[in-house]
């Protein structure tokens, strides 16, 4: 592009505008958006499959693995997932307008605190069709214009999705302005929309540790983010051996390369002897690499030395660091250190000892007696989400559509002055 800087700054501009129309839509006009942005999905999916082909031929030059190609890819099925997603969000109730809390002060002044959209959203995220539709259904229907930069790996196959999604967008009056594919592959656009803070309201990355860093480092607006998800799970003293077997299996196996994976065991010494020798050889017949303490080798010989390096490493992958701890103090500690406080897990049959954890374990999500893999906006009844926080400011876990909202006072008086 001739001139990068400006192209940026014209299409966050444009985002601004279509951003203050979309703010007044009604909720039923968005709903109405999506409905039809599913059906024109499936009514082009012959269109999407061609997109699709071409970014499935490029895959080899860019050095994608086979996990990195079948996420790539598109299907029918895929497609029609892609669809149902939308009609998902659109069942969701809408989150503009609600009022959070309001009272009547003694001088009769009605405060109401009433949930508003950020605005405009700059979104960087990985090469997954299916993140196109999920990123703006979340934020059109929170009443955020998105500004899109996709992988160059799914460029023709979210160039396709965002057609469509935008024409859908013209047909039900929305701004179709309030959805932009930034249409340059080149990275230096990223730091271009990084210093538009008069325009661009937050700016969520979704990728790599790298990204995300260089996204935190360079933005002049807030960042929703979380580098790492290396998430635990500690089986208490008193873990049911069954539960316990089942919550490990399931967290570490379900899917290995998500954020909400179980990349560390930790088992009391108490239990280790009856639950570690079991646990281990049903991991290891799964294709999992143990990395373990020393009482953990010694109770499975199988297992290969863990280094610190290993228990705070985000493996994802089939290999999980393992230790055996003296109480469930050493356990919250060892989460404490190692961990990246994403999602944490206790198995117990002790309600003090769940009491404990939960209190002190200062993570997104912690768990008790249920896999780490339940954290995620779909399964927490959010709807699709557009990632899972650590942060602490302004919102924490699964990021559905109130978490791309703020709030603000309204207040009704009838003449009233401050005295």
């Amino acid at each position: 592009m001739a001139d990068l800087a400006e192209y940026c700054r014209d299409a966050a501009r444009r985002a601004k505008a279509a951003a203050a129309r979309l703010a007044q839509v009604s909720g039923g006009a968005k709903n109405a958006w999506l409905r039809d942005s599913a059906a024109r999905l499936r009514e082009r999916c012959h269109q999407l499959l061609a997109a699709n082909a071409l970014d499935l031929a490029a895959a080899p030059e860019f050095g994608l693995s086979d996990a990195q190609v079948d996420r790539l890819r598109l299907t029918p099925e895929r497609i029609d997932g892609i669809a149902r997603g939308l009609e998902e969000v659109a069942a969701l109730p809408d989150p503009v307008g609600e009022v959070i809390e309001s009272s009547i002060r003694p001088n009769g002044l009605q405060i109401l605190k009433t949930r508003v959209p950020l605005g405009v959203v700059f979104f960087i995220y990985e090469s997954r069709p299916n993140v196109t539709a999920d990123a703006a259904a979340i934020c059109l229907k929170s009443g955020n214009a998105v500004i899109l930069r996709g992988g160059k790996e799914a460029a023709h196959s979210s160039r396709a999705i965002v057609a469509i999604l935008r024409e859908a967008a013209r047909q039900q009056g929305l701004p179709d302005d309030a959805l932009h594919l930034v249409e340059t592959a080149d990275r230096a656009a990223v730091g271009h929309f990084l210093a538009l803070p008069e325009l661009i309201d937050v700016a969520i990355p979704r990728g790599g540790e790298s990204l995300i860093r260089r996204v935190a480092a360079e933005a002049k607006m807030p960042v929703i983010k979380h580098f790492t998800g290396n998430c635990h799970v500690y089986l208490d003293a008193s873990a049911d051996p069954a539960v316990a077997e089942r919550i490990v299996i399931n967290s570490k196996c379900h899917r290995l390369g998500v954020c909400n994976a179980c990349e560390s065991l930790l088992v009391h010494q108490q239990a280790a002897p009856s639950l570690l020798p079991s646990i281990c050889k049903q991991l290891v017949e799964r294709g999992i690499e143990i990395r373990g303490c020393p009482t953990t080798r010694a109770l499975f010989p199988a297992a290969r030395p863990a280094t610190d390096d290993d228990f705070a490493a985000e493996f994802l992958g089939p290999i999980i660091s393992v230790k055996v701890v003296d109480s469930i103090t050493e356990a919250i500690a060892h989460i404490e250190r190692f961990g990246s406080h994403h999602t944490d897990a206790i198995v117990t049959r002790d309600l003090a000892a769940a009491r404990k954890f939960t209190a002190e374990v200062d993570s997104s999500a912690v768990m008790v007696n249920a896999s780490t893999r339940f954290n995620d906006g779909y399964e927490f009844g959010l709807g699709a989400e557009i990632g899972i926080s650590t942060d602490k400011f302004h919102a924490r876990g699964p990021c559905g559509l109130k978490e791309l909202t703020t709030y603000k006072y309204v207040v009704f008086g009838d003449g009233q002055v401050r005295e």
